[in-house]
């Protein structure tokens, strides 16, 4: 049986019309962002007033990840003796660097500040970044809930656009290496402490171990800032009086405070909403999705094009038969 090209228009018209009806009834609707603030987040608070750049952190974190030693500082020296990084890169993941305006000098730690909301999560095709404790990803000892934007090497796709979606420009790609990866901290996740229990049991990161003035703190990211909010209680003189990451970008579970008279933005910290930019790019990418609204322009569209395909078919053949 030879099915016309009229018959066909009218089947795919008829079709396009119970699509279109099925998208009513379903709303066929893409998810609402919604940041999770969860209770068992872990992170670090930084005090910058306590911070000496001693750097212990920074051999620390290198011995605890295996990353080798950085002398790009050093070029021209024939034997380097020195581990010195500029800054983060595909053989480092923590750095301490100096801020200095006159007599004023403060400290700055800087690694991946694990954000409530983050971008680099966010724009990950393959899901390489994610929230540890979401989804059906576990390690060795991982408890659920812990926020950590962990890296999976074996679904990364090398894209970089985590680079470009980072707001602190955290995540270095190995330019150098044959099978190139994503570096950047992870909390030290894999060094699972079996005496402990519960989220803490899940990171012991190293930069927190060795600081001898314990400048940089571990533990829940609610109890980190309480501890936070007292210290700027006890001696507001001492401090900006604001807490870093509290609620900027939509809250980070690495977490600052700094000096008197020492901006964020000095540390070299952005200024940022307290809106993620995660919540608002998904928000626009999302929102024609919501109720049905893009199905129903697509089924549109596609049911005026077959009805106007259709007349035109009919007008042609009415032409044919007066002849």
């Amino acid at each position: 049986m030879r099915i016309s090209r009229r018959s066909l228009l009218k089947g795919a018209a008829a079709a396009g019309a119970a699509g279109a009806v099925t998208a009513l009834a379903g709303k066929a609707e893409a998810s609402e962002h919604e940041p999770k603030h969860r209770p068992d987040a872990v992170g670090m608070l930084y005090d910058s007033t306590l911070c000496v750049g001693c750097r212990a952190c920074v051999t620390k974190c290198k011995e605890a990840n295996q990353l080798p030693v950085d002398a790009s500082a050093m070029q021209g020296t024939e034997k380097p003796v020195y581990d010195a990084p500029n800054d983060l890169n595909g053989q480092t993941k923590n750095i301490i660097k100096v801020f200095k305006d006159g007599e004023r000098f403060a400290f700055m730690k800087q690694q991946c500040m694990h954000c409530v909301d983050p971008s680099c999560v966010s724009v990950c095709m393959m899901g390489a970044l994610h929230k540890e404790g979401e989804g059906t990803r576990t390690i060795a000892g991982e408890t659920k809930g812990t926020g950590i934007v962990a890296y999976d090497k074996a679904t990364c796709v090398g894209c970089r656009y985590c680079q470009i979606a980072c707001a602190f420009n955290v995540p270095k790609f190995e330019w150098l290496e044959p099978l190139p990866r994503i570096v950047k901290c992870e909390l030290c996740r894999h060094r699972a402490d079996k005496t402990k229990q519960g989220p803490l049991a899940v990171a012991n990161p190293a930069c927190c171990e060795v600081c001898p003035r314990e400048a940089v703190i571990y533990g829940k990211r609610e109890e980190l800032l309480a501890i936070a909010r007292r210290r700027l209680a006890a001696d507001p003189k001492r401090y900006n009086g604001k807490i870093y990451g509290e609620k900027d970008g939509g809250g980070t579970q690495v977490l600052y405070l700094a000096a008197a008279g020492i901006g964020f933005h000095d540390l070299g910290l952005p200024d940022l909403p307290e809106t993620s930019a995660a919540s608002f790019s998904e928000h626009v990418s999302h929102t024609p999705y919501l109720h049905g609204i893009t199905p129903l322009v697509l089924y549109g569209t596609a049911a005026f094009v077959i009805h106007r395909n259709k007349q035109k078919e009919e007008t042609a053949e009415r032409h044919e038969e007066g002849k």
